[in-house]
């Protein structure tokens, strides 16, 4: 039993199953969150309680850079998609929802990007 019209259906009006990749999206970036934020505050304590180069030799072994880097991504990724919901949800005009969509996504792009190159230059800086 069909409750779309055919012409919905030939439109592809009406749901189409975007929704589920964004919420599993926003659920695999929190779960992948908590172990890499844990990582990251042992990181926040190594920085404050340790002398720079002790903290740059930490951060260069591949291990700890590689989850860094996951732990940056992955908070951009997942900061980005929770203002698309609240922006999608608050925003009532089209236009302005779409705009706006489009500029946090490529302010978080360039924010992931500049952090892991900072990461990056930081482990260039070592060898």
């Amino acid at each position: 039993m069909h409750y779309r019209t055919p012409l919905s259906r030939v439109r592809g009006l009406g749901s189409a199953q975007a929704g589920t990749h964004h919420w599993w999206m926003q659920r695999v970036t929190a779960v992948a969150l908590i172990p890499l934020s844990l990582f990251a505050i042992s990181l926040l304590d190594l920085l404050f309680n340790a002398p720079y180069a002790q903290a740059v030799a930490w951060l260069a072994t591949p291990l700890h850079s590689t989850l860094i880097i996951a732990w940056l991504l992955a908070v951009f990724y997942h900061s980005a998609l929770g203002l698309q919901v609240v922006i999608e949800d608050y925003v009532a005009a089209e236009s302005m929802k779409i705009v706006a969509v489009w500029t946090v996504n490529s302010i978080f792009f360039l924010l992931a990007l500049a952090a892991v190159l900072a990461v990056l230059r930081i482990i260039s800086s070592v060898g």
